[in-house]
């Protein structure tokens, strides 16, 4: 029987959501501020951005066992 290799960084995964959760924040203070600056939006795509890529880091790169 093959061993699997163990993949998936749970640590990785907590740092994305955080990102994404950062990103709504900027969102909702954007929409607060009635959208006076475009500052906030870009920041929350770029957030958004970041932590859809680390979440897929995490889930494809294998851990250290």
């Amino acid at each position: 029987m093959a061993t699997r290799t163990r993949r998936g960084w749970l640590s990785l995964y907590g740092v994305a959501f955080a990102l994404m959760l950062a990103a709504g924040v900027a969102l909702a203070a954007s929409s607060l501020g009635t959208l006076r600056s475009i500052g906030l939006l870009w920041l929350s795509a770029v957030l958004s951005i970041l932590a859809i890529a680390l979440a897929l880091v995490s889930v494809f790169l294998p851990r250290r066992s």
